[in-house]
């Protein structure tokens, strides 16, 4: 059997194929953000605190190690397990501790941590954001 090609056609399939070569040889431009994110952060389990006469539900969330990166925002936030509402959230800035408090108190209650925490990296510096938890806790 024999197969005539059209010179044309060959000479489209071989651009075709260089330029899917030239393609493969030279990384993207587009800047990628990294698989993971640049700052690890330690989101607290729900515990029970006394704050004055009152028995509150705290969480803390905290940037613990960061590859280069610089921390700007950590949010705590605390909900009681099946409730409607959002819960309650606090941020802080820079590299520092947000404290969120929970109240009123339901003994024997569970109650739902979850933590967000965002960093920036790079020249020109680019903002990372991640998310930690849930953590649940039965106080």
């Amino acid at each position: 059997m024999v197969v005539l090609y059209d010179s044309r056609m060959l000479r489209v399939t071989m651009a075709a194929a260089l330029v899917v070569g030239a393609m493969a040889m030279f990384p993207s431009t587009a800047a990628a953000q990294p698989e993971t994110a640049p700052c690890d952060y330690n989101l607290s389990a729900p515990h029970v605190v006394r704050v004055g006469s009152t028995d509150m539900v705290a969480v803390t969330m905290a940037p613990a190690g960061c590859d280069g990166a610089t921390p700007y925002m950590s949010v705590a936030c605390v909900q009681l397990e099946g409730s409607p509402g959002p819960g309650r959230c606090r941020q802080n800035n820079g590299p520092l501790t947000a404290v969120v408090y929970y109240s009123p108190y339901q003994p024997g209650a569970t109650y739902v941590a979850t933590g967000r925490g965002c960093a920036t990296k790079g020249n020109p510096p680019q903002p990372f954001c991640g998310t930690t938890g849930p953590v649940t806790a039965t106080l």
